[in-house]
């Protein structure tokens, strides 16, 4: 069954926000990617490089809090409702299309689902109800 976690957006301080989780909940973050060392980098500006991209902090054994940095100069735009999604990490590809296309019914798929560069099955939705939706399948490697 699938794994669901927090994932939250912010306005260019996510590095600053991460900081102070970590100080509360401790830890060591299980990831930690900038926009300058993704496949990506040429299409984010300059002075955004250096923002995260991704960062996942465990909290408990099984949760992840994750985050990005919305950049504006992505067409990105940080707003109360937008600032948070939730994240599947399903166990399998064909459980990923049956999560994904069923949470899609009725709803808008903003990524759809394909091979990333990190890896993964990925694609993003907002579900009818304007609940954000990212599902996940990580590849074995």
């Amino acid at each position: 069954m699938a794994t669901l976690n927090p994932y939250l957006n912010f306005a260019g301080n996510t590095e600053e926000a991460f900081n102070f989780y970590k100080s509360v909940f401790g830890g060591d973050f299980t990831t930690i990617q900038r926009f300058k060392d993704t496949p990506e980098k040429d299409r984010v500006a300059a002075n955004d490089r250096e923002k995260i991209m991704h960062v996942g902090l465990p909290i408990g054994k099984e949760n992840v809090l994750m985050a990005t940095d919305a950049l504006d100069s992505m067409g990105h735009h940080v707003t109360p409702g937008n600032n948070i999604q939730l994240s599947l990490e399903t166990q399998s590809k064909e459980e990923t299309e049956k999560i994904f296309n069923g949470l899609s019914v009725g709803g808008k798929i903003t990524v759809p689902l394909a091979d990333t560069f990190w890896g993964a099955y990925f694609g993003m939705l907002t579900d009818k109800f304007g609940i954000q939706w990212m599902v996940n399948y990580t590849k074995p490697k």
